[in-house]
């Protein structure tokens, strides 16, 4: 995935906010990315324009050999039901769905027939096999995520973005998450960009970016929470 120059303002005039200002990166395929950043230092938004769930304003988004920015939103749609996963801080389960309707929810919006047997492998995936009839209200957090997570994996995407996926979880459950995630990425080949406050968080990925006021500003090799939170203590606001 690569991004090219991605502009991306909100407002106009004196109001204006420039949330992205020329973002350049190439994130190579079968990495874990996790971007860093003080608070509306454009994370999100970066996320939002990567993930073609929203349009910059300048610049250009590539998936593989598509230029998603210059695609009708029909296509975008379609992109990102088969090719883009999706895992969010709130876990956005039905609640009256089991965890395998759940997982399998997204294909039935598409007007496809969901195959039990890949919805079952999703969540041994994430060691949910045992968990599939139940609802959410009747899984932990940290489970209720890793459905979030089998539901993100049942397309086999290319990539998967994922927004403050731990935020929500306590320190030893978040540390489950995180592993499944590491492990989908070097067993799998899987193209992980993760949005991320938590140093220990960031830890987990190969390169951390970080970005201040819509630019990029920096980034670290595969490096240790004390390193990654010392650079976030130089871009904090005093």
């Amino acid at each position: 995935m690569r991004l090219d120059q991605v502009a991306r303002h909100h407002g106009t005039g004196g109001s204006r906010v420039d949330a992205l200002r020329g973002i350049s990166h190439v994130f190579a395929a079968g990495t874990f990315t996790a971007v860093m950043g003080p608070s509306g230092s454009g994370k999100s938004t970066l996320l939002q324009c990567a993930a073609g769930l929203d349009r910059p304003d300048a610049g250009s988004v590539w998936i593989g050999g598509l230029e998603i920015t210059r695609i009708s939103e029909t296509m975008r749609t379609a992109l990102r039901r088969d090719r883009i996963g999706f895992v969010f801080q709130a876990y956005n389960l039905l609640p009256a769905l089991t965890a395998a309707d759940n997982v399998a929810l997204p294909l039935r919006l598409a007007g496809r027939r969901p195959d039990r047997r890949s919805v079952r492998e999703a969540l041994a995936r994430v060691g949910l096999t045992d968990q599939a009839g139940r609802r959410p209200g009747q899984l932990s957090g940290g489970q209720q995520q890793r459905v979030a997570l089998a539901r993100a994996l049942l397309t086999r995407p290319e990539v998967l973005f994922a927004d403050e996926p731990t935020g929500a979880l306590d320190r030893s459950t978040g540390r489950l998450v995180l592993e499944l995630l590491r492990r989908s990425v070097d067993e799998e080949g899987l193209t992980i960009v993760m949005v991320t406050h938590d140093p220990v968080a960031a830890a987990y990925a190969d390169e951390v970016l970080f970005l201040a006021d819509g630019a990029l500003v920096g980034r670290l090799d595969a490096s240790t929470p004390d390193r990654i939170a010392a650079a976030m203590n130089h871009l904090e606001p005093a």
